[in-house]
């Protein structure tokens, strides 16, 4: 369901260059771009207030720090993170029709000309998808683009966002908002038959997080 309610009462000036970042997680290094989506994610979605070296800090912690050197943090590495602070989620294989479906934010990786990152599955509207990639910001593709980019798995969390599709993200960009989103399969109907997918990763050096 598209969020439609009235913006704050102050008025914040947002540059031009910052625009697109107002719902996204500016990545600090291209290779923390796993903890960035994961903090736009849950800043932004599940109202949780938490940055990107916070969250890089504590997968690496937590996780298998000799695989994290060699290979980069997996999809593992975040469902361990959320797991262990109440938001249960999972990887799946899916098709589009099936992500929008689900009516829900995403964590999925795209490869643009060769750069595979993780960024932010924000919406659809009318063919064409929205995300947040913390790199880049907000960024509206059409299905055919999005389809080339991603490699067909969504990282979801398995509890209700307080937001999703929202109209505000649109109109960074769109003066028209988007249509009222079709009535959604529920998450639990969608993935009951869908084998968890965990390592997905991307490749990166630690030092400047851990220095």
């Amino acid at each position: 369901m598209l969020n439609n309610g009235p913006a704050a009462g102050r008025l914040k000036v947002v540059s031009y260059r910052d625009l697109p970042f107002r719902t996204v997680v500016r990545q600090q290094y291209d290779f923390s771009c796993g903890s960035a989506a994961l903090a736009t994610l849950l800043r932004h979605h599940y109202g949780r207030d938490v940055g990107e070296a916070q969250i890089f800090r504590a997968m690496f912690a937590d996780g298998d720090q000799e695989t994290i050197r060699r290979v980069g943090f997996s999809l593992l590495d975040m469902k361990r993170y959320l797991d262990a602070r109440g938001y249960p989620a999972d990887g799946f294989r899916l098709s589009l029709d099936e992500l929008i479906e689900m009516n829900a934010p995403a964590i999925v990786m795209i490869d643009t000309a060769g750069y595979k990152h993780f960024v932010v599955f924000k919406g659809d509207d009318a063919g064409r998808v929205l995300v947040g990639d913390p790199a880049l910001g907000l960024k509206i593709y059409s299905r055919d683009q999005f389809t080339d980019m991603w490699n067909g798995v969504a990282f979801v969390v398995r509890q209700p966002a307080d937001t999703f599709n929202d109209a505000e993200e649109w109109r960074v960009w769109n003066r028209s908002r988007p249509g009222q989103a079709l009535q959604p399969m529920s998450l639990a109907e969608l993935t009951r038959e869908l084998p968890p997918l965990y390592q997905v990763t991307t490749r990166f050096s630690l030092d400047p997080y851990l220095r």
